[in-house]
């Protein structure tokens, strides 16, 4: 038998007012025979054990069933109670009928009959089972020249059928706590809405074709609603839902899916709209998968609201609405009427997968999320027939591709209207660039005249740059220890020092970045004889580097070194020389943020070696003060290298170069105290100019010049205070500023043990 039959009213159903015995003993003669009656005003109550028979229950009567097994119960305007370990065959309650079922089974292997009909009657259902294993579990009818309806309240309990679990008409209402409900045979849904409504808590509907279908019957004339609340809605081979039409039976759905609800559609469509029908579909708090498609001359109209979203295809859905902080996620190619942003989001998919959105209309404010594979030509498109209005931002997906023709990358098409889109962040990082957003009538595009250095080029440059300025950061502590030697004699000994550095550097690409150092070096020197000039030493230490180019991106350089020193020293006239070769090994990293969120990361290691040499002269002066002018020439050479960030960006570096002069002077005094310390203040200012110009990097083929050559004052202050003969500290601050390069500051501090 068609599903389509058994949504007619019944026998009873049909009849108007007809609550006479022998109408209740005529059906009753269709299963056992002839039923039992309990007349108006009695009362009857059967146990376990008694002989199974059906019931018919007359207007004012009451029948209560305690653990017994019963054939069908037909009530009209009855009072019946089914209480625990009771199972009855099937029940038919009418014309005002209350029925409570609590922790029983109603049951019918009828292929023409539901297993509980409620006509015009109210049920309260509890921890129980309801099953047409042939048919349908429960059915909510009404009289068709009435306007009432049935209800049913349905507690922790499981409803099945074959054809449907549950079936709800017009006027009737359908209550679901923590309840399942199951269409259990091809074809079937677990829930069919004739016009009326149904409300599901914490439930499950399942069917093997549809989880609900909306229609109308005939003799409907209105349509009810559907609320979902934390409950879950499948059609295993079909959609979640369907609203169905036919000619003179189109239903208008109004469907609520509320709170974690799920509807999980096994065609991969969550809704379905055909035959003229119209949904109105609003989804709160929820988070859906699937596809919903309207067939031609049926309508459609959904609400994302409140933290909800929606991850698949819409096809011919007429209007759209997205809330704040709620989005959709595009699947597929999509149609959409009218689309009104309130501060919601929309996404084109994945970041593999390119798709184009058709809009009539466009309003509000919110935003587009838009992948691109530039180096492929392709991208998501937006594309309005009608008019834009409104405020929209455009995330487009970065890439360290380069781009075929950025000029060419059209973004959004509108019809008209004074919409406005904008960049999120003003702009797009496309492998070497950022680029930006430009108007060309009722189209955008992007800029490439208004392009900038990507953050993924700021991170190449910054790294490739940094290598000096860490070579130079961790030499402070040994030429402060080759001044300790001159000052305090020749004498063998070991020392150690901890250091910090902070730096801001700006090279002629305008690509900034602030660098923050700190680490330690340790070393031990001796005069190569009792009574010679010369002091050699041997040094190591390790520093590291971190670099912030702002808008999230960041760097990092650990150095590992190791070095030779030696310093000579006439007593007589003062002069002095110091000579320091040092070898660095740097283990660079780089994490990128990029325009769409994203972060890029690329890490390589490379060597450098570097030497300087400083000479000069310590003039004693009257009262124990003493002036030291000196020259000093430095050459670091950083081997260069490739490497790439794990967004696609190749960057190709060469060897990185500075050559460093540098004319200052030392003035300081020696404080004798009384215990016999000594404590050495004194004050240096200098002048360094960077000779290196020609630091050239690839990015994408691109080539940039890292150029931080020019000038820069450093001034600086530090104290050595001698506590014996053979126990020394010291500390050493510096401040520099010049074209390319400040140091805000310097600081080191260290010991000496002599033997």
């Amino acid at each position: 038998m068609s599903i389509k039959h058994f949504f007619k009213l019944s026998p009873l159903s049909a009849a108007i007012k007809a609550p006479s015995l022998g109408l209740l003993l005529a059906v009753g003669a269709q299963a056992h025979a002839t039923p039992e009656p309990v007349g108006p005003g009695e009362s009857k109550i059967i146990d376990a054990g008694e002989a199974v028979k059906d019931w018919a229950l007359l207007a004012g009567s009451e029948l209560t069933v305690n653990g017994a097994t019963t054939g069908a119960i037909r009530g009209l305007g009855a009072q019946l109670s089914v209480n625990t370990g009771s199972t009855v065959e099937r029940i038919v309650a009418q014309e005002g009928s209350n029925v409570t079922v609590a922790n029983a089974t109603v049951q019918t292997n009828s292929a023409t009959a539901a297993a509980f009909e409620l006509t015009d009657s109210v049920a309260t259902i509890t921890s129980s089972h309801i099953e047409g294993s042939q048919s349908i579990g429960l059915v909510l009818n009404r009289y068709l020249a009435g306007t009432g309806g049935s209800q049913a309240y349905v507690f922790n309990s499981t409803i099945k059928g074959a054809q449907a679990g549950a079936s709800v008409t017009q006027y009737g209402e359908l209550y679901l706590n923590d309840t399942e409900v199951l269409g259990t045979a091809a074809g079937s849904t677990a829930l069919q809405l004739n016009g009326g409504s149904a409300f599901a808590l914490r439930s499950t509907l399942v069917g093997e074709q549809n989880g609900v279908r909306i229609a109308r019957a005939a003799g409907v004339t209105g349509d009810g609603s559907l609320v979902l609340d934390q409950t879950t809605v499948e059609g295993k081979t079909g959609a979640a839902i369907l609203v169905a039409g036919r000619p003179g039976r189109i239903p208008t759905a109004t469907i609520e899916v509320n709170n974690g609800s799920q509807l999980i559609g096994g065609n991969g469509n969550l809704l379905e709209v055909t035959g003229g029908a119209t949904a109105n579909m609003s989804v709160n708090n929820s988070h859906l998968n699937g596809n919903v498609l309207v067939e031609a001359g049926s309508s459609a109209n959904l609400s994302l609201q409140n933290n909800a979203s929606l991850t698949g295809t819409l096809l011919n859905v007429d209007s759209l609405s997205i809330g704040d902080h709620s989005f959709w996620i595009l699947t597929g190619n999509s149609m959409v009427g009218a689309l009104d942003l309130a501060g919601g989001t929309v996404k084109f998919g994945e970041a593999d997968a390119f798709y184009q959105l058709n809009l009539d209309t466009l309003s509000g404010n919110g935003t587009f999320v838009m992948g691109a594979d530039f180096a492929a030509g392709l991208n998501d498109f937006l594309n309005i027939a009608g008019d834009a209005t409104g405020q929209h931002s455009l995330l487009v997906a970065s890439s360290g591709l380069e781009p075929v023709s950025p000029g060419d990358v059209h973004i959004v098409h509108t019809g008209g209207g004074d919409a406005e889109f904008s960049l999120v962040g003003g702009a797009v990082d496309i492998g070497a660039w950022s680029y930006g957003l430009k108007q060309d009538g009722n189209d955008w595009f992007l800029d490439p005249s208004a392009r900038t250095i990507s953050p993924g080029t700021r991170s190449v440059l910054a790294l490739f740059n940094t290598a000096p300025t860490v070579w130079y950061g961790e030499m402070t502590s040994l030429r402060s220890r080759m001044g300790e030697l001159r000052h305090n004699g020749a004498q063998a000994g070991g020392w150690v020092r901890s250091y910090g550095n902070k730096y801001s550097v700006s090279d002629a690409n305008g690509v900034g970045f602030k660098q923050t150092q700190r680490g330690f070096s340790l070393g031990a020197d001796a005069p190569l004889s009792e009574d010679s000039q010369w002091l050699v030493g041997v040094m190591a230490g390790h520093s590291n580097s971190d670099l912030d180019l702002s808008r999230g991106t960041s760097g990092t350089v650990k150095s590992y070194y190791a070095g030779l020193y030696a310093t000579w020293m006439d007593d007589d006239s003062g002069y002095y020389f110091d000579g320091v070769v040092k070898a660095n090994r740097f283990e660079n990293d780089s994490k990128v943020g990029l325009s769409d969120g994203a972060q890029a990361k690329g890490n390589y290691g490379t060597n450098g070696i570097g030497a300087s040499v400083e000479v000069g002269r310590n003039i004693k002066l009257d009262n124990e003060f003493f002036v030291e002018p000196f020259a000093q020439a430095s050459t670091v050479v950083v081997k260069g290298k490739d490497y790439k960030l794990d967004n696609g960006l190749q960057a190709k570096g060469q060897n990185t170069q500075s050559v460093l002069g540098k004319l200052g002077v030392t003035v300081g005094r020696d404080f004798v105290m009384d215990n016999g310390s000594i404590v050495q203040p004194y004050l240096r200012t200098a002048v360094a100019h960077e000779f290196a110009k020609a630091n050239k990097a690839k990015v994408n083929g691109h080539v940039f010049n890292n150029d931080l050559s020019g000038s820069r004052v450093e001034l600086g202050a530090g104290v050595a205070v001698s506590l014996s003969q053979n126990l020394q500290l010291h500390a050493d601050f510096e401040h520099s500023k010049g074209k390319h390069v400040d140091q805000p500051w310097g600081m080191n501090v260290g010991v000496r043990y002599s033997w």
